[in-house]
């Protein structure tokens, strides 16, 4: 009797969960169910894959409306009815087109239209019925449809269980309206009719009807769907050639020609392994896996694009001689069965790094070479402060209660009726799909049309985009491809580029010759001192203070350093451990023998993913899948938490049928449960550390040209104001744009850097793009008349320019350059100027001298830039005498000393017991790092203030040779008054 369910997935509209409505229907001893959420088929697989449980059959299709305007409902009869349905939502949702109140003829579907929209009795298809509720029942009996029962059918709409539910949806409707709940109109929201009725109750209603009741039942009857959610078997595109022995033969055939270009030697080691790859690599049917990604980066090397291939996958070594990855598992001594086994369903993980330029061109290739090809959706869901946030709205708050609300600062039992109401609804619609985003990298390439399985949307992306997300389309036996983009191959790519132009005469760089930079020593000292600002991921302040403490210098060592960085081997308390062991050799021996037998290379620590599924197998006898099963349910991957517990429970039996003590059992169970999640594949950390010695390699070599390829990247872990700083500590002469030697990006001549027009807030990037060509038309600027002659520009946007300080050149300080700018330009954006044959005569006046102070030019700077070109220091109302240095410190450990320090960043952290404490980093005088620890109680008595100078009161701590300030007083200090607008003019 139900035909039209609705769940959470009728985005802001239901208010049920998929599992739930099951869980009413089995409650209720339904046999069958339709879930027709509203435009949208987010939910339909999950529904289907989940009725199982609760025996009940499954139909799904599609509830098609007009905001809250129900049009018809459509059923799918079979698996081909339900890829029309999604080929008819997928038109209109990417065309953004209303839906008629009639449908096109849709084969293997069901068409109900509701009984309100009193459609002609004649018009109706063979496949097409009248729907009718309960409170549609008075009406009906009156009606033309009354003569024909044959074609009406029970349209019970279930889009709530009870009231709250019902008040629920208003709110959201209210949302997505952004109205006040009581502004609403009744037209767009749902009924109090819609909660949910007993089979009993529907067909005591209708029990004068028993045609239109065996109607209803005939439909769910008809009704079959299919899909194998058993994941034995991959559905992505199957054959790359178009047939399977056809690409073994290729794949094979590239594999022995890439032994060429990455061994010098071959032995029986190397042939056995690709063997062996290649057997279970045909079996588990991932063969054209594995030749569409080599597709994407044959594409990608043809355009010159940098690229980065990492995840399980790098632990391949047909991926290495594919050139999918740069990392030799042989080298490595990579675990296999990480990569692949034969328990494994799901193919490995190739997450594709390219530069943050580049990755739109390769997204673009795959959709115009392959067919049947989406990206993935995600859930962006509603979080509990943003729920207020909209509640707050919805509810007519004043802005500054919701920001009372959503800071947490209240007392509930002290709050008045409407902000309770506010905080018990946002807890309620709390994880509750909002709208539909897009994965960061997923792309599908499926065998069949993605219609099959989901109906698409466009996004402003302009690529078509599932309606499910990728643990759902994993399910179903899709596995994406991971197109990504980061800004740290663009930094490398065009600091090589950047080298060539400032050092013409240099050989030129070999940026993929690894194997020179990891015997370095220039590289090696940059590591041991963690001297790599810049310089990938290893710049972090905490990836910093771990190099100290492990005083790494070698590519093996830093691979282990990318993983062990990682939240969950911290949280287990090996992190420590490990630098222990690694230190202090003597220490190797707490390991525990068993452990440093499976894990010798890292003491018996586990580090990588791959050492969960190792200590899962040889210490606690699971076997292969199930100990892939604990890594990636630990992983958050894995769909039933059932299943997961049930190989726990496996672990746990295992280890006591082996005389593993139960205390050693839970230590090394709580160490797995702790970082499980968190940790890296090895291979994917060897990925990682490559792209990593690229970035050291320029950095040791080229560390002002690199800077200025970070700056323009626009930075990595740090803003822009401390890449300067970086390249001013490497000898760099840093300037403000310059109108005649500026470009749009950050340039360098020599050791001089000129700022790029781009980073000035407020000016308009096609100014200074005409700025440059004019330039290289017709030479350098003579002087402000020149330049107004010359390029057609605003006043507002000369001002930007004069105030940055960008026609120096000139000799005049910038008050006179801003009177003659007012008085000699108009304040309209003039067009392009035409060109003439004399230049135009230009009143000269008289300017008064007009003083300026040189300070003024940090404070335009902190305007302009975000930050000052001269030291922040320089700008304390009270100058430090004598301050004391970073390099001071080494001297005083256990004691306590003020130092004072410029804020860079501030990383905020919870204690065991939910309590706030930060780690700060800052820069002192010299321009050296300080870091520091804040625990909660100086946390909470000193608070950071924002960014500034900070007088730091503490006790010098070392640890592993790391100095770190454990804070008990901090002040930020105070800065002169701005002298643009002080009455108090400071002396020149």
């Amino acid at each position: 009797m139900y035909l039209n369910c609705h769940s959470y997935y009728s985005l802001r509209y239901g208010a049920i969960t998929p599992e739930n409505l099951l869980k009413i229907g089995q409650y209720y001893g339904i046999s069958a169910m339709a879930l027709t959420d509203i435009n949208n088929t987010s939910a339909c697989l999950d529904f289907v894959r989940l009725s199982v449980n609760y025996n009940i059959k499954p139909v799904i299709g599609v509830d098609f409306r007009n905001a809250a305007q129900q049009q018809f409902v459509v059923l799918a009869r079979n698996n081909n009815g339900f890829k029309n349905i999604n080929d008819y939502l997928s038109h209109h949702l990417c065309h953004d087109l209303p839906f008629s109140n009639r449908t096109q003829k849709m084969s293997d579907t069901f068409v109900i239209y509701p009984f309100k929209n009193e459609i002609e009795i004649e018009a109706l298809r063979e496949n097409e019925f009248i729907g009718v509720a309960i409170k549609d029942l008075n009406r009906f009996r009156f009606s033309k449809y009354i003569n024909h029962l044959d074609k009406v059918v029970i349209l019970q709409t279930v889009s709530f269980t009870n009231k709250k539910d019902f008040n629920t949806h208003r709110l959201l409707r209210a949302i997505d309206n952004n109205i006040l709940l009581s502004k609403l109109p009744l037209e767009q929201q749902g009924t109090i009719h819609d909660i949910v009725k007993s089979t009993d109750d529907i067909i005591k209603a209708f029990e004068e009807f028993p045609e239109i009741i065996t109607n209803t039942q005939r439909l769910l009857d008809a009704c079959n769907i299919d899909f194998d959610f058993s994941q034995q078997k991959p559905n992505n595109k199957k054959a790359y050639t178009g047939n399977t022995d056809l690409d073994f033969k290729l794949l094979k055939k590239l594999a022995y020609e890439g032994v060429t270009y990455r061994y010098a030697e071959v032995n029986d080691v190397l042939l056995d392994r690709i063997a062996k790859e290649l057997k279970i690599i045909k079996e588990k049917g991932f063969v054209s896996y594995f030749l569409i990604n080599w597709k994407i980066l044959k594409y990608a090397r043809s355009k010159g694009y940098f690229y980065v291939g990492r995840g399980s996958g790098a632990n391949s070594v047909i991926a290495y001689l594919l050139r999918i990855t740069d990392v030799d598992p042989i080298e490595l001594d990579l675990y296999f069965e990480r990569f692949i086994n034969l328990y494994r369903t799901n193919p490995p993980d190739f997450d594709i790094d390219f530069s943050w330029t580049d990755r739109d061109d390769i997204t673009r290739f795959i959709f115009n070479r392959f067919e049947h090809t989406a990206l993935i959706t995600v859930y962006n869901t509603f979080k509990y402060k943003a729920s207020i946030r909209e509640l707050g709205k919805v509810f007519g708050l004043p802005k500054h209660e919701i920001d009372v609300l959503a800071a947490g600062s209240f007392n509930f039992d002290t709050l008045d009726e409407l902000s309770k109401l506010v905080i018990t609804y946002s807890k309620r619609i709390q994880g509750f799909p909002n709208y539909l985003g897009i994965h960061a990298g997923g792309i599908l390439i499926s065998e069949k049309p993605i219609h099959y399985y989901t109906a698409t949307f466009m996004p402003p992306k302009g690529y078509v985009t599932t309606q499910f997300d990728m643990v759902v389309a994993e399910d179903i036996g899709l596995y994406k491809f991971d197109i990504l983009s980061q800004r740290g191959l663009g930094k490398i790519k065009d600091a090589v580029e950047i080298v060539k132009y400032n050092n013409p005469d240099d050989v030129p760089i070999d940026i993929h010759d690894i194997k020179r930079f990891k015997e370095d020593d220039n590289i090696k000292y940059l590591l041991k001192n963690a001297k790599a600002i810049g310089c990938f991921y290893v710049e972090s302040p905490a990836m910093r203070m771990l190099l100290k403490k492990l005083q790494v210098d070698n590519y093996l060592g830093l691979v282990a350093a990318s993983s062990v960085i990682r939240p969950g081997v911290a949280k287990s308390g090996m992190m420590r451990e490990y630098i222990l062991r690694y230190r202090y050799p003597e220490h190797r021996r707490d390991a525990h023998p068993v452990l440093l037998n499976i894990m010798p290379e890292t003491y018996g620590v586990m580090v990588y993913q791959e050492d969960v599924i190792k200590v899962a197998h040889y210490f606690a006898g699971l076997n292969l899948g199930e100990a892939d099963m604990l890594r990636r349910g630990m992983s958050g991957k894995f769909r039933s938490r059932e299943e997961f517990l049930k190989v726990k429970d496996t672990f746990f039996e295992n280890c006591k049928k082996s005389n593993k003590g139960l205390d050693l059992t839970k230590e090394i169970w709580r160490q797995i449960e702790s970082f499980a999640g968190y940790a890296f594949a090895k291979g994917h950390s060897a990925s990682y550390a490559v792209e990593s010695y690229q970035s050291l390699f320029l950095k040791a070599y080229y560390p002002l040209e690199y800077m200025v390829a970070t700056i323009n990247n626009y930075g990595g872990f740090y803003q822009t104001e401390y890449y300067v700083h970086e390249a001013r500590m490497h000898g760099g002469i840093i300037e403000a744009p310059c109108v005649n030697n500026s470009g749009v990006n950050t340039i360098i001549k020599g050791k001089s850097i000129y700022i790029g027009f781009k980073f000035l807030h407020a000016f308009e990037d096609k100014i200074g793009r005409k700025i440059i060509k004019e330039r290289q038309a017709n030479g350098a600027f003579f002087d402000l008349d020149d330049f107004i002659d010359r390029v057609s520009i605003g006043i507002e946007q000369l001002i930007i320019i004069i105030k940055i300080n960008a026609f120096r050149f000139t000799g005049k300080n910038k008050r006179e350059l801003l009177w003659e700018a007012h008085m000699k330009e108009s304040k309209s954006v003039t067009n392009d100027h035409e060109i003439t044959l004399f230049k135009p005569n230009r009143k000269a006046f008289v300017i008064p001298e007009l003083p300026q102070n040189p300070l003024e030019d940090a404070f335009d700077e902190i305007e302009l830039l975000g930050f000052s070109l001269c030291s922040p220091f320089h700008l304390l109302r009270e100058p430090l005498t004598d301050p004391m240095r970073a390099f001071d410190l080494i001297n005083n450990i256990g004691r306590v000393i003020t130092i004072q320090g410029y804020l860079v960043t501030v990383k905020r952290t919870k204690t065991s017991n939910g309590k706030m404490m930060y780690f700060g980093t800052f820069l002192d005088v010299s321009g050296d790092f300080i870091d520091t620890v804040h625990f909660p109680p100086v946390a909470l008595k000193y608070p950071f203030r924002g960014k500034g100078i900070y007088s730091l009161t503490g006790k010098v701590i070392e640890e592993f040779d790391c100095i770190t300030v454990e804070v008990s007083k901090m002040e930020r200090l105070l800065i002169i008054e701005d002298p643009r607008y002080s009455n108090t003019p400071l002396a020149s």
